[in-house]
């Protein structure tokens, strides 16, 4: 959590927010699962008012879905929007790679590598989550340094869904993951942008079949955002 722009601390909704947005990230709650607000409001110790604020931003993100005068629930996360968002990554973070190769300066390297290492260690001492929210960092800040801010300004509705699904897939190989990144890292500190864009591709790509197949696992069928909520408890 962050403070606000004044130095002051964050509010009671902003601090909701970010602790919800943290737990369906990590698959503490999994997708479509209810969400009961007075459990909620008792566990981060808030009011209605402020939970039901945070909810709502979690809405905008893509992580929760409200239905009226019902309830919530995580948002279902199915094998279609996994297809979906590996469409756009294909397209966003090839591009951003491409303009990262030409732009990163010497501070953007090092934060880069800073990352890669900080993945590395969380493997070497089998933290999956750490390892996910560092591979999760290196392509956030691959965003960063190619310096758009039109291209950033798309990327960052996406940025909590690709964490989530970095989460929901830590079966995929890890190890691998790493190997890749090391490989796009080394194409943007050399300044290719060509080979930095195929790198990034290829990355991508390589998990897409897998993220798939892996989402039919975690996501039911159908849900109904109606009926999952149709309870008098709340």
């Amino acid at each position: 959590m962050t403070a606000t722009s004044t130095g002051a601390a964050p509010s009671l909704r902003d601090s909701a927010y970010a602790e919800l947005r943290r737990r369906i990230i990590d698959v503490v709650y999994r997708p479509g699962e209810r969400l009961f607000e007075r459990d909620l409001a008792d566990e981060l110790q808030v009011s209605r008012i402020p939970l039901r604020e945070a909810l709502q931003l979690l809405q905008n993100d893509g992580l929760v879905v409200l239905v009226p005068r019902q309830g919530a629930l995580v948002a279902p996360f199915t094998a279609a929007d996994v297809r979906d968002l590996f469409d756009v990554r294909e397209s966003l973070e090839v591009l951003a790679a491409r303009l990262a190769a030409e732009r990163i300066d010497d501070a953007g390297l090092t934060r880069l590598r800073e990352r890669m290492t900080a993945a590395r260690d969380a493997l070497a001492r089998a933290d999956d989550p750490a390892t996910a929210a560092a591979n999760s960092e290196f392509h956030r800040l691959i965003v960063t340094v190619a310096a758009n801010p039109l291209l950033s300004a798309m990327m960052r509705p996406l940025e909590a869904k690709t964490q989530w699904l970095f989460n929901l897939t830590r079966r995929r190989d890890l190890i691998q993951q790493c190997d890749e990144h090391e490989e796009m890292y080394e194409a943007i500190a050399a300044h290719d942008a060509v080979r930095a864009a195929e790198t990034a591709y290829e990355h991508i790509a390589s998990g897409r079949a897998e993220s798939i197949t892996l989402a039919r696992e975690w996501s039911a069928a159908t849900i109904d955002p109606v009926e999952a909520t149709r309870t008098r408890r709340r």
